[in-house]
């Protein structure tokens, strides 16, 4: 489970003015943050603060060729241990080195942005499925890395939630993003279902057959989200509401799309009240999700972001927590979890470090 991190006064103020950022610009990220425990919550804030500053810097700054640089250049600083003065840039300089997150996953965060601002359109599914390993599924790993799960296993999956969650948005947003000019579906999908995509891009307008190529993409992303309980279950406890919660809210926006004809043009789907509430509510009663999947190799798109973290440098053993009656019964739940694995292994297994294990 992870542990209550140490503050330092100046830490305390960098957490605050992220939160603040956070508060003003990603209320929904913020507000969600309150399912995690504080030791995750936290470290978490700042990392999203640091990505919205990217984000703004590359679609706002007016060059965004320039704003990529100089975002590589704060990277070689917080990486170096000698961040620029801003509550972002210290803050995740603390959460980098304490974590150990290795700088090819946030590389990878800033080169989606890159491909953003160039407007850059996606041949295949496979393509597509690079960017959003870039946008999303980078921080889909540095979130489960931020909650101590480190295993291939965990953080492919971890990654495909990105994925799946980044194209649920590809297919709410395909109407915004066409009046921007941009266009995310894939292109051979579009031909296939007879879309001249240049065409279509001058005049954005909803059709039968362009149902067919979001509802096909929110196949693809439901595929992905069946993969990720096996990724939930090899979080600590306390972390799976939240992580429930992402991956609930974002499959209903696809099922939203869907119970609209698959017409995210003319409209954009919005998850109501009511049903955020009964997901939230599945989120927090769902805490032991089937192993399903767990073995599974990572997509393509992903592989690198795996390897880097198996290949990256090992975090500094965590403080022992505090041991608040919350955190108590997770432990104990923690327990029985463990229990029932060793009652499902075959003879022979035991707890590590238990008798039965190969000790005298």
């Amino acid at each position: 489970m992870a542990s209550r991190w140490p503050e330092p006064p100046q830490l305390r103020r960098d957490l605050r003015a992220c939160r603040a950022q956070l508060s003003a610009g990603s209320r929904t990220f913020l507000a969600a943050s309150y399912l995690l425990p504080r030791a995750v919550r936290e470290p978490a804030c700042a990392l999203y603060a640091f990505c919205r500053e990217a984000d703004d810097a590359v679609d706002l700054g007016g060059d965004p060729g320039a704003a990529v640089d100089r975002l590589r250049r704060r990277l070689d600083r917080l990486y170096a241990g000698a961040p620029e003065a801003g509550a972002a840039d210290r803050a995740l300089a603390h959460v980098v080195a304490r974590h150990a997150i290795p700088r090819p996953l946030l590389d990878a965060l800033i080169e989606g942005f890159e491909w953003d601002s160039r407007r850059r359109r996606y041949g295949s599914i496979e393509a597509l499925q690079a960017y959003a390993a870039r946008v999303a599924g980078s921080v889909g790993a540095m979130m489960a890395l931020l909650m101590g799960a480190r295993s291939p296993a965990a953080l492919a999956r971890a990654c495909e939630l990105g994925v799946a969650m980044q194209l649920s948005n590809i297919a709410r947003d395909v109407g915004e993003d066409a009046g921007a000019g941009r266009l995310y579906l894939p292109l051979d999908w579009l031909h296939e279902a007879g879309i001249d995509a240049e065409a279509w891009l001058a005049e954005p307008r909803f059709t039968p057959a362009l149902a067919a190529v979001v509802q096909r993409l929110l196949d693809h992303a439901q595929t992905l989200y069946r993969r990720v309980d096996a990724g939930v279950a090899a979080l600590p406890l306390g972390c799976r509401p939240g992580i429930n919660a992402a991956r609930f809210l974002y499959a209903e926006i696809g099922r939203e799309v869907a119970r609209r004809g698959f017409d995210s043009v003319s409209q954009r789907a919005v998850v109501g009240a009511g049903t955020k509430s009964l997901q939230l509510a599945r989120a927090l009663l769902q805490l032991a999700p089937a192993r399903t999947d767990a073995e599974l190799p990572p997509l393509a798109a992903t592989e690198y972001l795996v390897r880097a973290v198996a290949e990256g440098p090992a975090p500094a053993p965590p403080a022992r927590p505090r041991t608040g009656t919350y955190q108590r019964l997770l432990w104990t739940l923690e327990l029985f979890e463990q229990l029932e694995r060793r009652e499902r292994q075959p003879a022979g297994w035991a707890l590590p470090g238990s008798a039965g294990a190969g000790g005298d």
